[in-house]
């Protein structure tokens, strides 16, 4: 599969703007995510890209592990071609799926999901609407705000970080680091 098609997908899938902004957030991530790893960023990117293209139209409210979100996508996603790590890592970054995450992919992509999507919604609500100056602090801040962006389980934050063996504060700055440069791409800083 390659990005085109993945790109295709996803916005046949997806009408929302905010979901498609999100899965570009994370593809940005797990791009940043594979150079440390020495892996392939075209793969990791990918997978970050479409992760969360079947939510719309395959919601999932019961969490049910064998159907809906991600299951539906993965099957979809299979169909086309994409590889077996691949789609255990997307399986992976829904808890609920009981698919462990035993790659670092799979474990990257779990840990930059929420926290991601998390920086994003910090930024939204600064002045300035921009990651430039979102201060790692600032966001360790915002995540013992549970009225601040409920949707985001802080509980996966950190576990993604732990689950990596990174801390917290490390993760969040290398996120940070990795997002700024594409803000405009993910609807962010003033015009």
């Amino acid at each position: 599969m390659t990005r085109a098609e993945a790109l295709a997908l996803l916005h046949e899938y997806t009408a929302s703007e905010a979901l498609r902004k999100h899965m570009y957030g994370v593809e940005i991530a797990m791009r940043a995510m594979a150079v440390t790893y020495d892996a392939d960023p075209d793969l990791w990117g990918l997978v970050g890209l479409v992760h969360d293209f079947d939510y719309e139209r395959f919601p999932n409210p019961s969490r049910a592990p064998d159907r809906e979100h991600p299951t539906e996508g993965v099957r979809i996603l299979a169909e086309r071609g994409l590889s077996q790590e691949a789609q255990q890592a997307i399986l992976g970054h829904a808890a609920f799926t009981g698919v462990p995450r035993t790659t670092p992919m799979a474990k990257a992509l779990f840990a930059v999901d929420e926290l991601s999507g998390f920086l994003v919604a910090c930024a939204l609500v600064r002045p300035s609407r921009s990651l430039a100056d979102l201060e790692v602090s600032s966001v360790r801040k915002k995540l013992k705000d549970k009225a601040f962006a409920r949707g985001v389980s802080r509980e996966d934050v950190l576990t993604g970080a732990a689950e990596l063996g990174v801390p917290l504060d490390d993760l969040i700055a290398f996120l940070l680091a990795a997002l700024r440069p594409h803000e405009a791409t993910l609807g962010l800083g003033n015009p």
